[in-house]
């Protein structure tokens, strides 16, 4: 049996963020695995290098984790409803 080599795709401030991008990727076949420095797991740092969480995907599913990570962060998973809300706030 083969290891599989994992790949870092995005470091995140906090484990909130890296669960929602985990959440994403996952929702789309990605396997996912998030690191994170013990002690900033333990102690709940969400700012520093302490604060800081790795999301890394498989190898072989890294390329695409990158383009649904920088979708992501461009709004294209932004509801047509979330739009449009956020055009009404404007006025």
């Amino acid at each position: 049996m083969s290891e599989e080599k994992w790949e870092l795709v995005i470091e995140v401030s906090g484990e909130l963020q890296a669960n929602l991008l985990r959440n994403l990727l996952e929702a789309q076949g990605i396997q996912v695995f998030l690191n994170q420095e013990g002690a900033g797991k333990a102690y709940g740092l969400t700012v520093g290098p302490l604060g800081q969480v790795q999301v890394l995907v498989p190898e072989h599913q890294s390329q695409e984790a990158r383009q649904i990570v920088d979708d992501y962060y461009a709004g294209k998973f932004e509801t047509s409803e979330e739009l449009d809300s956020e055009e009404g706030e404007d006025n």
